[in-house]
């Protein structure tokens, strides 16, 4: 879409730098400085520099404007703009009054027009992750909330302060975790109590019309009560920026920066119940949201037929909250209710709502149909030995960081100990989180199998498994049932777990794939599972169960790692709609020494152990690396932002050794 930008000032030079990649095209630039104008409109190509608004919406036919002038500037330039029938997106504010805010929105309703406003941080990577984060039950009710805009001293980083002075820091910039607030939680009922601070580093400056120094309390309608500080005092390199932090009645969130437009890594912090806070990593590759992502957005609305002003309404709303702010600072303190004149419903009420629920994991057709989903990395359980204390701590820092594969077995005798964390304090909800279980061999038998399952299902505390998969396809002799298997002396757990004859042999059981599938399906049918699965399987053994089955696998585990791809059965898998997994995709023998691991990984500049867990996700593969370290549980889930390219996927294919063993 055409599009003409007005102001040409240091904010309108972010918006043309993502214009190339997005689906805009700029035919027009205006700017009362035609010097400013003209640099800008070389840097968009053949757009025409206008100095005159007015003159600029009558000579051109352009639908879209996007106002990026000073501040105070805003309000008359969109509503010029709405007047000639254009679609606006404006820089932040929207207006300084809450009633001017409110008839430009009303104007864009009535003529049809769409109408959005910076900042839409909501959308951006960091934020999204925490508000994932933030709605899946972990926090419990959210019921109190501190968000920062510590702006600084503008006089000290802007080459023209004045439009910064004139509207003081919540217009400037509050508006970054209100916007995101009120993005999440929605309306805000009135301001508890504000005060403001004259306080400035040297005299008052001549341009300065706002105190400098705001701070307030605000109660939204239905979220916390958030505790505001908005300086232009407050260095902008302090500790705290644009931070955010939500406290519920089960642990807390913090989000690093509100107006971040990509997820750095350590971006949000997490705590859960009485757990030590964690860094929660975005589960993706960082990508920076650009400013013209807004207007590029916008546009796609009216090129649907559904021209937006949802961006607008919320910035209105968010205008009335600063404006019910710097009333109560300067007046008797509050309360001063917030009251935007538009009404209706602002947009999701994230965190205090009951949490998104989750469609059932569909199986996999071997015609190539319905695929589960399932994250890029998921947290395998399988240290049981001795009596277990020692694998809590990261489990439950696996929670808080936000795994939402949990691989779980009989065998690993702990499945009791993840039920208890996920039945308390600071633990996600169970539509949040995918819970894969496994029989043990041992109990492929009529009734054993079902026995398993459901003492499984006991332990863990849940109604059923996402997906429930054979953990061998070949059955052993059975020695009795395996509750709470790691509360149990080693040597009693080998007994059970391994029978063997006079000879050291295992016993085996004469129970065939197919005869033991069928004991699954059965599971299927009575919704025990969601999906049903099958590990360390060969390619032939999958092909016959695929072809023979009535419920056919979702999902297949084998181990897998560069020394072992195991080429043939993923493609296999992937052909058919099935998700593989990797377990031990790290425990192969002088793995993470290799030269080739440490060269692909010194390139990424990732760990070693982050490499292999990469080059499983670019392979479509999910790695389940197990650990007792809360540090190596970070790392590991941190390795899904990795991406290495061909070539270094590529290396670790051709590091394949036939016949390696663990």
């Amino acid at each position: 879409m055409d599009c003409a930008l007005v102001g040409a000032g240091s904010v309108a030079e972010r918006y043309v730098t993502g214009v190339g990649e997005s689906s805009l095209r700029v035919v027009a630039v205006c700017d009362l400085d035609r010097d400013r104008a003209e640099t800008l409109a070389t840097r968009v190509g053949d757009a025409t520099v206008y100095t005159d608004l007015e003159t600029m919406l009558g000579t051109e036919s352009v639908p879209l404007v996007v106002n990026l002038t000073s501040h105070g500037a805003h309000a008359g330039v969109t509503r010029a703009c709405l007047r000639a029938d254009r679609h606006v997106f404006s820089e932040k504010p929207l207006a300084l009054e809450a009633e001017t805010a409110a008839e430009l929105v009303r104007t864009a309703a009535d003529r049809g027009l769409a109408l959005g406003c910076a900042p839409e941080n909501h959308l951006a990577d960091a934020q999204r992750h925490a508000h994932t984060l933030a709605t899946d039950g972990r926090l419990g009710t959210v019921r109190f909330a501190s968000a920062t805009a510590n702006v600084g001293r503008v006089d000290e980083w802007h080459d023209r302060p004045e439009s910064f002075l004139a509207v003081g820091p919540l217009f400037d910039g509050a508006v970054y975790p209100l916007s995101l607030l009120v993005a999440w939680f929605g309306r805000v009922d009135r301001v508890r109590r504000a005060d403001a601070l004259e306080v400035w580093s040297g005299d008052r400056p001549e341009a300065a019309a706002a105190p400098p120094h705001v701070e307030a309390t605000l109660e939204f309608v239905d979220g916390p009560v958030v505790a505001l500080r908005a300086s232009f005092y407050v260095d902008h390199r302090s500790r705290e920026f644009y931070g955010l932090e939500l406290h519920g009645d089960d642990g807390t969130l913090y989000l690093e920066d509100t107006g971040a437009l990509a997820a750095d890594r350590d971006a949000v912090t997490v705590r859960g119940g009485e757990r030590e806070p964690t860094v929660a990593p975005h589960p993706q590759s960082r990508r920076a949201r650009p400013h013209a992502a807004g207007p590029a957005r916008l546009a796609r609305s009216v090129e649907r037929g559904r021209p937006s002003r949802a961006g607008a309404r919320r910035a209105a709303h968010v205008v009335a909250v600063c404006e019910a702010i710097g009333a109560a600072a300067t007046g008797d303190g509050g309360p001063v209710p917030v009251e935007d004149g538009l009404g209706g419903d602002l947009g999701r009420r994230a965190s205090n709502g009951p949490p998104p629920v989750r469609p059932p994991a569909t199986a996999a057709s071997h015609e190539g149909g319905s695929t589960i989903r399932l994250p890029p990395i998921g947290f395998g359980c399988s240290r049981y030995r001795g009596d277990g204390e020692y694998v809590e701590p990261a489990l439950g820092a696996a929670l808080d960081t936000g795994y939402r594969l949990f691989d779980t077995a009989e065998l690993y005798g702990n499945e009791w100990r993840l039920g208890d964390l996920l039945a308390g304090a600071g633990a996600p909800d169970r539509e949040s989180t995918f819970l894969l279980g496994k029989p043990w061999r041992t109990n492929h038998g009529p009734g054993h199998l079902r026995q398993a399952c459901e003492g499984s299902l006991d332990e863990l505390g849940v109604d059923a498994f996402d997906c429930y998969a054979l953990h061998w396809p070949d059955a052993w002799a059975h020695r009795g049932e395996l509750r709470e298997l790691s509360t149990l002396p080693v040597t009693e757990q080998e007994q059970l777990t391994f029978p063997t004859d006079e000879t050291g042999d295992p016993v085996r059981a004469d129970h065939s794939l197919r005869e033991t599938w069928s004991r699954l399906e059965a599971l299927y049918d009575d919704d025990l599972t969601r999906t049903l699965g099958v590990c360390n399987v060969t390619c032939p053994q999958l092909a016959r169960l695929v072809e023979e089955a009535r419920v056919p696998p979702a999902l297949v585990q084998v181990e897998r790692h560069p020394y072992r791809p195991r080429t043939d059965l993923v493609e296999w898998c992937h052909a058919r709609g099935i998700r593989v997994v990797a377990h031990s995709p790290l425990s192969a023998p002088g793995l993470l020494t290799d030269p080739v691991v440490e060269s692909v990984a010194d390139t990424a500049g990732v760990t070693p152990a982050q490499a292999v867990l990469a080059w499983n996700v670019a392979r479509g593969v999910v790695p389940i690396p197990s650990t007792t370290s809360v540090d190596h549980a970070v790392s590991n889930l941190a390795a899904a932002r990795c991406r290495l390219d061909d070539r270094a996927v590529n290396r670790l294919d051709d590091l394949e050794t036939p016949g390696v063993e663990r």
